[in-house]
């Protein structure tokens, strides 16, 4: 059995952070453990209280799990803090995990900035040289290159600029792609050699909760189990495709995508 490591917060809603990875990682065939940086109190409507836990916790968590089992992947979701983002590079590097996933969430579905600069700095400084993949959707590319990414070439502009700051490969998420390829959700992967265009008929629905972890989450269950990067990618991008089309509404705001659509139909 592989192990899957997910760094990330807490949704007591249920429907995105450590509660989507973990149902990502079951499946996928991993084992699932994680780390928490933070809580919440949140539902399908909005973020009622955050509370972001001390690095040193965090890195205890990893450390912990490290300990006892081989660890064949890990992901990062909400970091919250730049000691966080620190603290988990400083970690992930010395513990030598392997084949690490950054969805590097720094922005929220309305718009507001949720780390400050120091953190986003800490990210290209200290995280990304250590990642495989980071996954960025368009507000995320923006912060980082520093100017707004709204079309299909500035996504590519945008996917070498974020590979020359250290990881491996990117994947600029184009979700919010204002300018749509004919009905199509495009998403661009640079790994410093090839571009290509990752492409899907783009599904109508508000419920769309969790998809950047489930996407991420599903890249490092994969990885975990030995697939090579590339199509590590392609493997993830099908699978979320599916888990929006299985999307559900529980309460009155926009509802969860579903891991878990690849179990119930076997």
């Amino acid at each position: 059995m592989k192990v899957a490591l997910t760094i990330a917060g807490s949704d007591s809603g249920g429907g995105a952070g450590i509660q989507a990875d973990l149902k990502t990682f079951a499946a996928h065939g991993v084992h699932g453990t994680s780390a928490v940086t933070a809580i919440t109190a949140q539902n399908s409507v909005h973020v009622v209280e955050a509370f972001a836990l001390a690095p040193r916790l965090v890195v205890a968590q990893i450390e912990a799990v490290a300990a006892d089992m081989t660890i064949a992947a890990a992901k990062t979701g909400m970091l919250a803090t730049r000691g966080i983002v620190e603290a988990v590079a400083e970690a992930v590097t010395r513990l030598r995990i392997p084949h690490l996933v950054v969805d590097p969430v720094m922005v929220a579905k309305g718009g507001d900035r949720l780390l400050d600069a120091g953190a986003v700095r800490a990210y290209i400084e200290a995280l990304f040289p250590v990642a495989t993949v980071i996954t960025p959707n368009l507000p995320e590319a923006a912060v980082l290159v520093g100017r707004p990414v709204t079309t299909l070439s500035a996504m590519h502009e945008a996917a070498r600029e974020l590979q020359s700051m250290g990881p491996r490969a990117v994947l600029v998420k184009g979700g919010h792609l204002e300018e749509d390829a004919q009905g199509q959700a495009v998403d661009v992967f640079f790994d410093g050699r090839e571009t290509v265009e990752l492409k899907v008929p783009r599904l109508r629905t508000t419920n769309t909760h969790g998809t950047g972890c489930t996407l991420s989450a599903a890249i490092a269950a994969r990885l975990a189990r030995g697939e090579a990067l590339a199509d590590a990618v392609r493997g993830a991008k099908a699978f979320v495709t599916e888990a929006i089309r299985a999307s559900y509404q529980v309460g009155s705001g926009p509802g969860p995508v579903d891991p878990w659509h690849a179990v119930r139909s076997r």
